[in-house]
């Protein structure tokens, strides 16, 4: 087999490897460029090309990692990851840990992690790399590697969210919630949220977002159910997608230009949480980008003129 249809066989395990470390789209396929430029310029043809192309990506992951830290905690307001439509990895014996591990919770849990511990987190309890692998692949002593699984595991367990498990009902309740929320049904809208529900919006300085959290069902349904329908007369439209395999949406102007992505986190048989990324800096691959600071004004005129 060729070096380029090796490399493009295992393109999908790089980028989740890579998306899952990052949390960014642009930030994966980069390291995944990288990955393959290394590779390509490789004399020698490893004896596992699969763990050399993993412990490669790996390590450009860590380094993006660390020289993203100072950006991150400069960053204007809530970061939250990008949003991600379609996992390109599919592995059957471990589609449950795929799919928690892409949900923006589990991604930001991976941000209280160090660099090292969060790439043995993800090469072993998400794609189930051996120790000899991931030692490899991180530059660490197998002994060493898994004392970074057990911190690893601690941290995530502290802070785990509990995901309802019937995929259906999740469906369920999100059709739900966007149907009254096209409507602006306040009281449907309140009484799909739960009590502590959180709205966090990531503008990044770059759009209009939240000052901080919204928290609580009334206070998060009234506000939702405020601005929706005026963004609907402005004619913002939505389409229900799953974002990082939770319920959610991609809304869009009416020039088709993605606005934000919604995303929903569910648990009880309840919304928990409600994440909107709309720094057009992280939307970029999902198509052309809506002008967010001129939507915001279009809104307000459009209050003004219906009160």
């Amino acid at each position: 087999m060729k070096k380029v249809e090796e490399f493009e066989e295992l393109r999908p395990l790089l980028f989740s490897i890579a998306y899952r470390m990052l949390g960014s789209v642009a930030e994966a396929e980069d390291a995944v460029q990288e990955t393959w430029l290394r590779f390509d310029a490789s004399a020698t043809r490893p004896v596992s090309v699969k763990a050399f192309l993993s412990a490669t990506v790996t390590r450009i992951a860590i380094d993006v990692l660390r020289s993203a830290r100072v950006r991150r905690e400069e960053y204007v307001g809530p970061w939250l990851p990008e949003p991600l439509l379609n996992d390109p990895y599919e592995d059957p014996a471990r589609a449950a840990e795929l799919a928690d591990s892409v949900s923006m919770a589990a991604l930001l849990l991976l941000e209280r992690l160090s660099p090292l511990e969060r790439s043995v987190f993800v090469l072993r309890e998400v794609f189930a790399f051996g120790f000899d692998e991931i030692a490899s692949a991180v530059g660490r002593s197998e002994a060493a590697c898994r004392q970074l699984l057990v911190r690893a595991r601690r941290h995530m367990q502290a802070g785990r969210p509990r995901f309802e498990a019937d995929r259906q009902e999740r469906q369920e309740l999100a059709e739900r919630f966007f149907e009254a929320l096209s409507q602006g049904d306040v009281a449907t809208l309140q009484h799909l949220l739960s009590a502590d529900v959180r709205l966090v919006g990531d503008g990044g300085g770059k759009a209009p977002q939240l000052a901080k959290a919204v928290v609580g069902a009334q206070n998060v349904a009234r506000l939702l159910a405020g601005v929706h329908p005026l963004m609907a007369r402005i004619d913002i439209g939505f389409e229900p997608h799953e974002i990082n395999g939770q319920p959610g949406a991609i809304f869009r102007d009416r020039d088709g230009k993605v606005l934000h992505a919604l995303a929903l986190d569910v648990l009880d048989g309840r919304i928990q949480t409600i994440r909107s990324v709309i720094n057009p800096d992280k939307l970029g691959h999902l198509g052309p980008v809506a002008d967010a600071w001129a939507v915001d004004q279009e809104v307000k005129r459009t209050r003004r003129l219906t009160r």
